[in-house]
């Protein structure tokens, strides 16, 4: 199984390390690059900083772990979704943005490729796991709203990549697609068996 994480900031960067002892071959598409204020809530370390998310995550998990990954650092547009996506068995949205995750979205649906998503309230109350097919995403209350910059909201943040590396690992090994609901007082199943 091909697992593709598009967007390894907060939520994909710790997810996508949660996964690594998956029988899988793990995958990641992000453009963005290792800023120093990444490392407060971001799987990376500081000689990441300054290389492309993608890249720096695989060199991670290839040194700390000796798991071998794919990386694209790029950015996932209509053009490239079909290229980037089509060799995916599972396809794990971390993007921070609504039209990412709809250009997503509908990429999923029309090629009948499994999706889910993680995704963080803007104001860091609660995340969300939920499979495409029960997922509508929330437009920013402004463009390109930060909503895991400095280290804010980084138990949360934690709480729900391990929510959604073990959504993707029941996936891998059972086939079931479990959604949740993430808060700092609990962890609320809230469909699949």
């Amino acid at each position: 199984m091909r697992i593709l994480f598009c967007g390894v900031g907060a939520i994909g960067s710790s997810a996508a390390v949660l996964c690594r002892n998956l029988e899988a071959q793990l995958a990641f598409i992000d453009f963005d690059r290792v800023e120093s204020k990444n490392l407060l809530a971001q799987a990376y370390v500081k000689p990441s900083v300054g290389k492309n998310k993608a890249e720096a995550l695989k060199l991670q998990l290839l040194n700390l772990h000796g798991v071998k990954a794919e990386s694209f650092g790029v950015r996932l547009t209509r053009d490239n979704v079909e290229a980037l996506c089509g060799g995916g068995d599972l396809l794990v949205d971390c993007f921070d943005n609504r039209d990412s995750r709809l250009l997503l979205s509908e990429y999923a649906r029309k090629a009948g490729k499994p999706l889910v998503h993680g995704a963080v309230s803007a104001d860091g109350t609660f995340g969300l796991v939920r499979w495409d097919e029960r997922f509508t995403p929330d437009a920013e209350d402004t463009a390109g709203q930060a909503t895991c910059e400095g280290g804010a909201h980084l138990p949360l943040l934690g709480l729900l990549a391990a929510t959604l590396a073990r959504a993707v690992q029941d996936f891998v090994k059972h086939g079931v697609k479990r959604d949740a609901l993430v808060n700092l007082t609990a962890v609320i199943p809230t469909m699949g068996a």
